[in-house]
């Protein structure tokens, strides 16, 4: 499929072929659920913890004799029945991640990538021209695009365009081997850099 490529200032300045295979696919939403749950579920900290018996303060003699005294047995007041006493059951550190097949992880991404396409939010730019860091000059370029909420596809490190991203709330920088479902699907736009096409080609 053909799609125009534009420069900064949203001109038309050439158009490139876009591989049949990853942008023109059918688009699975069941696929792209499983893995955009995936994806939040291993970025879970997994640090929440409550102190049982054995963590709270206090304990060590038995409060009564076992017998006879007609109440209730009890060995230590870290007892969970009492005020004070450890919780049961409570949450304790754990890893909520899992993985998926490398297969389907390559078909979801290029999933989301098609459903960007089939919607007209793909927008392939050549490139953003900035000579300096400077968050108002990419934000003026990307307001002439149209793509306020956008996450921008890099080839490879760019520190002015990243570093000039960094402070726009709405608008995130990848490189092609960290491009992610979750990312591709979060943002209204997908501004995909010219030189990064080949590189997203190889990958996938």
């Amino acid at each position: 499929m053909e799609t125009p490529v534009f420069n900064s200032a949203n001109e038309k300045v050439g158009a490139v072929d876009l591989s049949d295979s990853i942008f023109a696919v059918p688009v699975n939403e069941v696929l792209l659920w499983e893995t955009v749950r995936m994806q939040l579920a291993n970025r879970r900290q997994g640090n929440h913890a409550v102190k049982n018996r054995a963590l709270v303060r206090g304990g060590g003699r038995k409060l009564w004799r076992q017998k006879g005294t007609g109440r209730a047995r009890v060995g230590s007041r870290r007892s969970p029945l009492w005020k004070g006493g450890g919780i049961i059951f409570g949450p304790s550190p754990r890893d909520y991640g899992y993985s998926m097949p490398k297969k389907k992880k390559k078909a979801a991404l290029r999933a989301a990538l098609a459903s960007k396409a089939r919607d007209g939010e793909l927008i392939v730019v050549d490139s953003f021209q900035l000579t300096e860091i400077k968050t108002k000059t990419l934000a003026q370029a990307l307001e002439k695009l149209q793509a306020r909420n956008a996450l921008i596809v890099l080839a490879e490190r760019d520190d002015v365009v990243e570093k000039s991203a960094r402070n726009i709330p709405s608008v995130k920088t990848l490189r092609v081997e960290g491009l992610n479902v979750y990312d591709v699907l979060k943002y209204d736009k997908l501004v995909l850099l010219r030189g990064a096409i080949e590189k997203l080609e190889e990958r996938l």
